[in-house]
């Protein structure tokens, strides 16, 4: 990876942290929060106990000195915390002090999460013992309280490594310990243990189903006030009941959208309890397409193209939990701001903050069941139903929340048995095949207002009893229009195709869950340029409406998977798309209306030729536009074999459109540019009154033309005559990039046998970038042979398929150059980047899984000839260049076929 500088951005979320008197000071639970609360992050006095020797030794009565701090509520092991991973058992010890005005309620302490098992003491008193990794619990304190006076809460975890707990991709930093704020909280006698609130917008009205501690002793109050809505219901609980739903009309309901994201507070007030909390008027449904008989996800009856990222949601520092609530509030934005309309938490229940901004701000997600690894024997289904049932109870309010996943990819769900061979295999059996609908039939049995998901599958595997018919596919952009094409015509009710034996594909809609190219190409990709790939697959998807939305691999990077919209730490990864159409974004792959010309996004042609440009426009939207149409502007830009730009004037073309139309539209036959060159034909389309819905373009390598008063002498980049490097030389794809490492030189002689060569100017045309020696230059590896998800740790740029992508660091290379032996140009070359703007990297790529710089380019240099050098080429036919640098960071040439420029190194002689 390029090297790493601090970024402003993570110093001022760092002066963030730590200008907070205990990190992550707001209430944990915005969907569930009493007022009368105290948080205990920040620093516990803590120890750790390898030999579970803690409980013998009486540490639980809270005398014994602890030699270590630790920042709650980091895990143990990560950089916040403070403390390393030295044990499997640890104990945490911290002085509290409950209010006397405390007294009247019973007080109560709950831990968000802790992994695995948790056990609590106070002044010594046991006061529970808690197993699971994800989910909030709580232990009364109230019988052995002090108020006003300082005591001793203790809290002993043992995350010891057990199969059949739910691990999760941990590997990428293990949530050990309390991750989670613990807080004390003053409840009332009767208290309310859960309150949930079920939408029905076609009625106007929401169900709330309440359930208290125990049964009111009495006939007692509930009030409901709605408090930003100027509304409230009452009710009365009878003695002996513990639980009772509700139904209330909502007056001029306001609906939660994607758009505006309305949320409903509410304060519950039972007997001598309060809590605040809210929901969202929403429904989650099944609908088609308008004018097709294709299922979408809909949204408030509406169907709802899903454009949706994976997220690890792991923090570099943190690991399972975020620094401050700014950041989560951020991770969110990210996907807005590029215009995702969700996310999928991966194998991961989220912190309950992150999942309120995604309510706040109105994003989409899909929920996973974190998985084991182990077989899926009692203790593992035990595990599994347990974490489902409570983070179905914890997150059942939050409207951002569509669909439960239960399973990934057949993660812990397979048994080793014997084959008929006698060897030993791996196998989804049918009754664990039954156990995953059953588990499908309890996440429907706890929650009607969503969708669920059986299983995420890949390898092999298929689905059971599902809302959503979901698939995994990883290819390398030319593979998406033919993979493709073959589910358009396996993707049909009754038909088997992805489903386990037993079962069928019913009318579920069919989404992609994961894709993109990051394990597309052998061994992954590494840090690459990822959206040159994604670009086509992007274009390839919009032709495929049968498809009801997809999901890219990921939100951001993490410590083997580089592909994400973002780094590891949120830093950007810059894709140069404005460079080559202006005006356009990130954001315009995920355009409502999108205008598609393929999966074959950059074409060879003939110069002065006419192409037909192939259009598809997929509209995923119901707004009406002014007019019934569109408008499609066009034109070309880019730079010809001589170094110089060129762009044209715009063209426009009107068509006919409709709310959620999908239409192959005429080809566009636009004339390409008569001088050699690579092109881009920039697209927009616009309603009639200009607003701007959706910017793409195609690109054209310009073959064949002729250029008048102009003499070319050039040579391949890797036909140096000497090169000498101090870290390594090489040539790339049979010679169309020259790589020198280190410090060091590369001499070209130019020759020509032209003997009429005339020219009144000429200059020195090249594409030069540095290149540093990364760890992919000395050695390569296949990070599937690697545990990775487990604990294994990669360089990003080990892999012999990466090249890291153009990001704020930069590798920086001072380079001389001289011409027949004398100084032509001192300069700096600012980086090595790789991004959407080396289409020709791209382009001449082999089509055989493997990656080869690709997205790599330079800048364009040109030096002015003197005449005197003029002369001195028409005399002898021949110049020698001399490009050399004594930086650490290298030097690239590039050639006519590779990097950004369609020209290999030489001279341009003008006449």
């Amino acid at each position: 990876m390029k090297n790493t500088k601090t970024l402003l951005f993570l110093f001022l979320l760092s002066i963030s942290t730590f200008a907070q008197k205990i990190p992550l000071p707001e209430h944990p639970r915005p969907d569930f929060e009493r007022s009368n609360w105290q948080n205990l992050n920040g620093l516990w006095d803590f120890e750790f106990d390898s030999l579970n020797a803690g409980e013998k030794n009486h540490w639980q009565a809270g005398v014994t000195d602890f030699s270590h701090q630790i920042n709650v509520p980091f895990p143990w092991g990560s950089k916040l915390s403070g403390v390393e991973d030295l044990a499997d058992i640890a104990w945490y010890k911290k002085e509290i002090n409950v209010p006397n005005d405390w007294q009247d309620q019973r007080t109560f302490i709950t831990i968000g999460a802790s992994d695995w098992e948790t056990s609590v003491w106070l002044d010594g008193h046991f006061l529970g013992k808690h197993q699971g990794g994800y989910t909030p619990f709580s232990f009364e304190l109230t019988e052995y309280l002090t108020y006003g006076q300082p005591q001793n809460l203790v809290i002993k975890v043992d995350d010891a490594r057990r199969l059949f707990t739910l691990y999760g991709k941990q590997g990428y930093g293990n949530a050990r310990g309390i991750w989670q704020t613990p807080y004390l909280e003053a409840r009332g006698q009767n208290f309310i243990e859960s309150l949930h609130f079920e939408p029905n917008i076609d009625k106007s009205q929401v169900t709330a189903k309440l359930i208290l501690n125990k049964a009111a002793s009495a006939n007692e109050s509930l009030k409901l006030d709605f408090t930003n809505a100027s509304q409230s219901f009452s009710a009365v609980f009878s003695a002996g009941q513990k639980s009772a739903e509700f139904t209330i009309e909502i007056k001029n309901q306001h609906l939660w959208t994607l758009e505006d994201p309305f949320l409903y507070e509410v304060e519950a007030n039972f007997a001598d309890d309060e809590l605040k909390t809210y929901f969202g008027m929403r429904k989650i449904s099944v609908t088609n397409l308008p004018g097709t008989d294709i299922p979408y996800i809909a949204l408030n009856n509406e169907p709802v193209y899903l454009q949706l990222a994976l997220d690890q949601s792991y923090h570099p520092d943190g690991f399972y939990t975020f620094p401050t609530d700014e950041f989560m509030k951020n991770e969110i934005l990210l996907a807005k701001n590029i215009g995702l309309n969700g996310i999928r938490t991966h194998i991961k229940v989220d912190i309950p903050r992150k999942l309120y901004w995604a309510d706040k701000l109105g994003l989409f997600v899909m929920a996973d069941l974190p998985n084991s690894w182990g077989e899926p024997d009692q203790n593992a289904q035990k595990e599994s139903e347990y974490t489902l049932r409570q983070m179905i109870d914890r997150d059942f309010n939050h409207p951002s929340i569509f669909s439960w996943i239960t399973f990934n990819e057949t993660w812990g769900l397979r048994t080793k048995v014997t084959n008929e061979q006698g060897k030993s295999e791996n196998r989804y059996l049918p009754e664990t095949q039954y156990w995953v609908a059953s588990m499908y039939y309890l996440a429907k049995s706890l929650d009607q207002t969503r969708l669920v998901e059986d299983n995420s599958i890949c390898c092999g595997a298929g689905h059971t009893e599902t809302d959503i018919y979901s698939w995994h596919q990883y290819l390398p952009g030319y593979e998406w229009e033919a993979f493709m094409r073959n589910l358009d015509t396996t993707t049909y009710a009754g038909s088997t195709y992805d489903f386990e034996k037993g079962f069928t594909q019913g009318r579920q809609p069919m989404i992609n869950s994961e894709c993109g190219n990051v394990w597309g190409y052998d061994g992954s990709t590494g840090d690459v340029d990822w959206s040159y790939d994604y670009h086509r697959m992007m274009n390839v998807f919009r032709q495929h409406p049968q498809m009801a939305g997809w999901l890219y691999t990921e939100h951001h990077d993490v410590i083997n998977e580089w592909n994400g919209y973002w780094r590891f730490d949120r830093s950007p990864k810059y894709t140069g798309l404005e460079e080559l159409a202006n005006g356009m974004m990130d954001k315009d792959f995920h355009s409502m209306v999108y205008l598609t010309t393929g999966q074959d996004i950059t074409q060879k042609v003939k110069a002065g030729s006419t192409y037909q440009v192939p259009m598809y426009l997929s509209c995923q939207t119901g707004e009406a536009m002014p007019g019934g149409q569109l408008v499609i502007e066009y034109k070309w830009s880019g730079a010809d074999e001589i170094g110089n730009s060129f762009g044209s004037e715009s063209k426009n073309l009107s068509v006919d459109y409709q709310p959620w139309m999908q239409k192959r539209l005429d080809p566009l036959a636009v004339q390409v540019p008569s001088k050699n060159g690579i092109y881009q034909l920039e697209l927009a389309v616009k309603k009639q009154n200009g607003e701007e819905l959706h910017h793409n373009f195609m690109s054209f390598v310009v073959e064949g033309g002729s250029m008048e008063n102009v003499q070319l002498v050039t040579t391949s980049p890797s036909a140096y005559t000497s090169a000498s490097w101090s870290k390594k030389e090489e040539t790339i794809l049979n010679g169309k990039k020259a790589n020198g490492m280190g410090k060091g030189s590369f001499t070209y002689e130019l020759k020509t046998s032209d003997e009429k060569i005339k020219a009144k100017t000429g200059y020195l045309l090249l594409e030069l970038s540095s290149r540093p020696l990364y760890q992919r230059d000395q050695e390569s590896g296949n990070l599937k042979d690697m545990d990775y998800m487990l604990g294994a740790v990669a360089d990003p740029a080990r892999n012999s398929n990466a090249y890291p992508m153009t990001d704020t660091d930069l590798n920086p290379s001072d380079v001389v150059i001289r011409i027949n032996g004398q100084l032509a140009k001192r300069m700096t070359l600012s980086d090595d980047p790789a991004d959407h703007r080396g289409v020709l990297s791209w382009f001449n790529q082999e089509e055989n899984r493997k990656l080869q710089e690709a997205g790599t380019y330079g800048y364009l240099v040109k030096i002015p000839l003197t005449k005197a050098q003029i002369r001195s080429l028409q005399k002898t036919g021949k110049m020698e260049v001399k490009l050399e640098t004594n930086s650490e960071n290298g030097l690239a040439v590039y050639g006519k076929d590779f990097g950004r420029y369609a020209f290999d190194p030489g001279v341009v002689l003008v006449k």
